[in-house]
């Protein structure tokens, strides 16, 4: 339990835009030892399972496990860890330093590969067993102190290009743990020796990096540790549900791994059955996979401004599901060659469209899950984070174990692997189809992506202004229908607007404010309950710090140029101060939108319009966002704010 005087360290602080882009965080000791730390382990942790599951399917004769259990039997046993103990892990990690907790780690590590250096030499399986169980002990300790070690050392604009440089490397580390594990364990007469020198390097070498990791201090030191691990379990789950947005991001991570897991378990299968190729053919799958995985990680980076985009989740969530179902089609009436090659296999060009399939599914998945860690991560409670991602840990346990199920019984029911494929790609648009529905921040956040990108070309400058946390208001002028949707595609938290009511009634782009809970106000003179229920509301956003946008003009120009600002905003203060709330007020301004689609024109005879004559200023149209310094409440004029936006304005 947290006793109310326990409170979380403050959070490390770096400049925005430290570093040009997320490879340059290697070159600096808060990320780099870390990286190269866990690259290390992940590596070490495919090399010894895979080498161990070379040897037990090819090279062992044990009646008591045939080679067809031992994917199973070793899978199961290293998941088994993450469901029993990743709630105490999260714990240990929320009380202790996150350096010395993963110094402490890579020594069980040392210890583990002592052991099975051990057992490799001997050839002995049921050593080697115990240390699969145990090296998946060693990942459930490190899962935590993964995640919340990241935030607590980059700022916000930091997270998507850490989380994806992470998830980048512990893909290619699998990838090279099980190539080196396959081909050392197969050298003639010395794979096992091999084997065992190469775990127990790795693990020295992983203990040596972490040594130069800079102290990471607790977040909760006065927590007591609960060592039940049941009650603990369903204690974190409870606590990740207190965050609604958190609690659904952790579902949708998981069903992430529900549908990777269906593939990755179906590689061999398929690649045999489906393919006509051979173990060099399975091996080939497994390297698309993972490049196409570290190539969709990287991509976030560039793709989300350095801000942490939940926008790309539902375009990574489309594009697992095309390329999922066109993977089906792709497999069909394939060349009935048996036993080829990799050569053979790469001459057919049917066989391209099937890695192309391959490598754009995985790579979408990367989209969608480096944004839902770095959600998962900036909005978690920093006193809690590490047991939050503790609770994710033990429901992507769960959901593996359950898509293992399914396949399992699909393949029972008859369907071939294609079929199972065309199923997980299906469920998977039904799946994110029901959770941005729940979550409607996602699919407001990808709107405003394809917008800020595709219609217009979006210039944000000094976006480091729009606070990271706590309540504050933004006001704008106000040039077109679209305004508050740019907006949202400039700041890295959602935004409450007040809006004129009659938006709501334009079609889609009331449906979306409605979505977004957008505050509807009337004028005072037409509807005086809606007018201060509406002020109302705004005040109560800001008591949960949260961000209120306003457009203090009242209504869209009508000639393009900045209007008086009317008193909301003020209104709006003196409620917040009643309340002892003091948010800050940042001037926003946006620029040369006014003449494009979504804003107004005159047509003959004096007329106005809007939303007519498509692409009237045609493609990717450039338009701006200019974020002012914030301004004390106390500072707060209408006629000051309205300067300053007009000073962006010009700027």
């Amino acid at each position: 339990m947290t006793t109310p005087a326990a409170a979380a360290p403050a959070p490390v602080v770096h400049e925005p835009n430290a570093h040009a882009n997320q490879f340059a965080l290697l070159g600096q000791r808060r990320f780099a030892p870390f990286f190269w730390t866990q690259f290390a382990g992940a590596a070490n942790d495919n090399l010894f399972k895979f080498a161990f599951t070379v040897m037990v399917t090819y090279q062992l004769q044990l009646s008591w496990m045939p080679p067809a259990m031992a994917g199973l039997v070793i899978g199961a046993l290293f998941i088994l860890p993450f469901l029993l103990f990743s709630a105490t892990a999260g714990q240990l990690t929320d009380k202790f330093d996150k350096t010395k907790m993963i110094r402490f780690v890579k020594n069980l590590e040392i210890a583990i590969m002592v052991i099975a250096a051990w057992g490799f030499v001997r050839a002995d399986a049921v050593v080697l067993l115990g240390c699969v169980f145990l090296m998946g002990l060693h990942s459930t300790l490190f899962g935590p102190v993964k995640f919340a070690y990241l935030p607590q050392v980059l700022d916000s604009r930091e997270l998507t290009g850490g989380n994806g440089m992470v998830e980048m490397g512990t893909f290619v580390a699998i990838l090279l743990g099980q190539v080196a594990g396959g081909l050392l364990v197969a050298m003639p007469q010395i794979g096992h020796t091999t084997v065992a020198v190469a775990c127990l390097l790795l693990a020295l070498v992983g203990r040596g990096v972490a040594q130069a990791i800079p102290p990471a201090p607790a977040t909760d030191p006065s927590l007591v540790i609960n060592w039940n691990p049941f009650s603990e379990t369903w204690r974190n789950l409870m606590l990740a549900r207190e965050n609604i947005v958190v609690f659904r991001s952790l579902l949708g991570i998981s069903w992430m791994w529900f549908f990777g897991a269906v593939f990755l378990s179906q590689f061999p299968s398929f690649a045999k059955e489906v393919l006509h190729g051979d173990e060099q053919v399975a091996s080939l799958l497994l390297v698309v996979f993972s490049v196409g995985i570290g190539v969709g990680s990287l991509l976030c980076e560039t793709l989300s401004r350095r801000q942490v985009e939940i926008g790309l989740v539902p375009l990574g969530a489309i594009g697992m599901s095309v390329f999922a179902i066109d993977l089906y089609f792709a497999s069909r009436a394939l060349p009935p060659v048996t036993g080829m090659g990799l050569g053979a296999f790469m001459q057919q060009p049917a066989h391209w469209r099937v890695m192309a399939d391959l490598g754009l599914l995985s790579l979408f998945a990367g989209l969608y899950s480096v944004p839902m860690y770095a959600l998962i991560q900036l909005r978690s409670q920093p006193t809690h984070r590490a047991r939050i991602i503790a609770a994710n840990n033990i429901l992507n346990a769960l959901f593996m174990i359950g898509s293992s199920v399914l396949a399992g019984a699909l393949l029972g029911a008859g369907f071939t692997i294609p079929q199972i494929f065309l199923f997980t790609g299906i469920a998977n648009a039904v799946v994110a189809f029901y959770i941005f529905m729940l979550v409607p921040e996602y699919l407001l956040r990808f709107v405003a992506w394809v917008l800020s990108r595709f219609v217009y070309r979006f210039d944000i400058k000094d976006d480091q202004h729009i606070p990271t946390e706590g309540a504050a208001v933004l006001v704008c002028n106000h040039v077109s229908f679209i305004d508050a949707v740019l907006l949202m595609a400039a700041s890295p938290r959602p935004i409450r607007f007040i809006m004129d009511h009659r938006i709501f009634k334009v079609p889609v782009l009331g449906w979306l404010f409605k979505l977004a809970k957008a505050i509807p106000i009337a004028p005072q003179k037409e509807d005086p309950a809606a007018y201060e229920a509406a002020f109302a509301k705004a005040i109560g956003v800001l008591r949960a710090g949260d961000l209120l946008g306003i457009f203090p003009e009242g209504a869209i120009t009508r000639d393009g140029e900045l209007q008086p600002f009317k008193g909301g905003v003020m209104k709006i203060l003196e409620g917040a101060r009643a309340e002892g709330i003091e948010p800050p007020v940042v001037p926003m301004a946006l620029t040369n939108l006014w003449g494009s689609y979504f804003s107004r024109i005159e047509l003959r005879g004096g007329q106005q319009v809007a939303m007519a004559k498509p692409f009237r200023r045609g493609f990717f149209s450039r338009v701006g966002l200019r974020v002012g310094h914030p301004v004390a409440p106390q500072e707060v004029q209408p006629e000051t704010l309205r300067q300053r936006v007009a000073g962006l304005l010009a700027s």
